[in-house]
């Protein structure tokens, strides 16, 4: 049971500093509605899964790798967001009616899925909480099985839970917004996110 609760622990530690992760759940919650965002979010718990399995791992011998390659993913993650705010802004300048999608299908859940496991692996803010907490700090280290698995799902359900309450976030401010405070708020969080990238790039 104390590594699930290290894990928990650490999952937190990882999902909860705002980053650009956090405010894109936001703004899919708000566009698309909360059954988009809650795969969105899930994308993200299951990227900082893999990174607390790969702790389980590696250990400490992953310190060294993963800050070694910190620069190139720092540059690729900025572009990724830059292009992501700026489809995100000629959709809006397209699409003037509502930004809302209420139904979405299986297809679109399983893209959105998909692009928030590669941004949160790529994201910046991801690998330095998982080199710094986990790695650095040797929570992980001299595991049984059994503990590795606990402290995994401990870090993956904690993730989970916050990325949940951040799509509900959004859902709820969409749902309660006039269609021209919906695209306001899209609007804003790809300004955010764009904000976000010019951030990391020259930090």
């Amino acid at each position: 049971m104390d590594a699930f609760l290290t894990g928990v622990v650490a999952g937190y530690a990882i999902a909860i500093p705002v980053g650009a992760i956090a405010v894109l759940i936001v703004e899919v919650g708000v566009r698309c509605g909360f059954r988009c965002a809650l795969f969105a979010g899930a994308g993200a718990a299951s990227a900082d899964f893999m990174y607390a399995g790969l702790a389980v791992i590696g250990g400490a011998s992953l310190a060294g790798p993963v800050q070694s390659v910190e620069e190139q993913l720092r540059i690729v993650s900025a572009a990724v967001l830059v292009v992501i705010a700026l489809v995100g802004l000629r959709r809006v300048g397209k699409n003037q009616e509502s930004v809302v999608i209420s139904f979405p299908d299986r297809g679109e859940l399983a893209r959105t899925y998909a692009r928030f496991v590669g941004l949160t692996i790529i994201n910046p803010t991801t690998v330095v909480y998982f080199a710094a907490v986990i790695v650095g700090l040797g929570v992980a280290n001299e595991m049984s099985a059994s503990e590795g698995v606990l402290f995994t799902v401990g870090a993956f359900l904690a993730s989970l839970t916050w990325q949940t309450l951040l799509a509900g976030i959004g859902a709820v401010a969409g749902g309660r917004l006039s269609e021209r405070a919906q695209t306001a708020g899209v609007i804003l969080g790809n300004l955010v996110i764009l904000a976000f990238a010019v951030a990391i790039l020259f930090r």
